[in-house]
């Protein structure tokens, strides 16, 4: 009889265990107050999971966290990504989140990225894949050419916008899920290319110009119209832009002579037509600038003596150099060379 009770007492105190280990489950909440990011890599072991929740404070539990953890099974099935962990948020949800994979996507904006190198680099720094790797990529023509597009002319697939990526996506999806997002944006467009007699890169490179020419919306209009007729009549674009691109300083503020015979495909000073691709990314604004194809008689425009980031425009070379006259002595009363 009193062997009968031993083994009652003891049933009832695993009963107890697991209602006390079911009830903390359900009701042990992460410690975060604000919601926290945590990034588990490729190759990560449990060991490293565990360490990261406890770098960023999640835990308030170790032996709960880890009974939980391998009741489900997950120190064999840790899986990169990355997760948001939001104030009380349950222990238990927080391991199934895990074991599932259910990642929380990386909101990143692109912008005016100028280079190919550039770009990659940026989004390297915002997701786990490789920059390199990525770059190695975008300037392997075979596989550009299965966008139709070349290592000079793929940067132009990539928008000015915010976009949502998993942390861990591989940079042939990245570039797949871009050209998506770019045949998106062309849907709407592709129509106005015919009344302009232009392809979508010969858009987007004159875009790019427009883009550095200016961070004015009202003017780029304007600005795109000086160069479509230019490249209609046969004309050098002398775009300032892509003097700087071809020197690959981007901080320069005045553009000297002996820049202008720097030897480059993209120096439109010295080689007449488009350069070989865009020279930045440019924004939408930018774009549809170009495909309005404002009529205009502009073939000039200089910067503004007044610094105010607008121009003067001019149908005839005499109206243009009296324009430059005077921003030039302007750049001169403040000492900028």
């Amino acid at each position: 009889m009193k062997r009968i009770y031993i083994i009652l007492i003891v049933i009832c105190l695993l009963i107890g265990a697991v209602i006390g280990l079911g009830y903390l489950s359900i009701n042990q909440r992460v410690t975060v107050s604000d919601t926290t990011r945590i990034y588990i890599p490729d190759h990560a072991d449990y060991q490293a999971l565990v360490d990261t929740l406890d770098t960023h404070h999640c835990l308030p539990s170790h032996t709960l966290f880890n009974t939980l953890a391998r009741l489900r099974g997950l120190p064999n099935h840790v899986k990169a990504g990355s997760y948001l962990v939001k104030p009380n948020m349950r222990t238990l949800s927080l391991v199934l989140k895990l074991y599932s994979g259910n990642q929380d996507p990386v909101r990143i904006t692109i912008n005016k990225h100028r280079t190919l190198g550039q770009l990659c680099q940026f989004l390297g720094s915002k997701l786990q894949l490789d920059a390199d790797s990525l770059l190695s990529l975008l300037t392997d023509t075979a596989f550009c050419a299965q966008y139709n597009l070349t290592p000079q002319t793929i940067i132009g697939m990539f928008s000015q916008n915010t976009y949502e990526f998993y942390w861990t996506i591989k940079p042939t999806n990245l570039v797949g899920r871009m050209n998506t997002e770019y045949e998106r944006f062309w849907k709407e467009r592709d129509n106005r290319l015919s009344d302009l007699g232009l392809t979508r890169v010969q858009v987007l490179t004159i875009a790019s110009i427009v883009e550095e020419e200016t961070n004015c919306n009202e003017e780029k209009p304007d600005i795109a119209s000086v160069y479509l007729n230019r490249y209609r009549i046969g004309m050098a674009l002398q775009a300032d832009p892509t003097v700087k691109y071809a020197v690959g300083d981007f901080s320069i503020r005045r553009i000297k002579g002996s820049m202008l015979k720097t030897d480059s495909p993209y120096n439109t000073y010295l080689y007449a037509g488009l350069p070989p691709g865009p020279i930045c990314i440019p924004s939408a604004s930018s774009i549809d600038a170009v495909l309005k194809n404002k009529q205009t008689s502009y073939l000039y425009f200089c910067a503004k003596e007044d610094f105010s980031g607008r121009h003067n425009f001019a149908a005839t070379s005499d109206e243009h150099i009296a324009n430059a006259r005077k921003f030039h002595k302007a750049l001169n009363n403040r000492n900028i060379h």
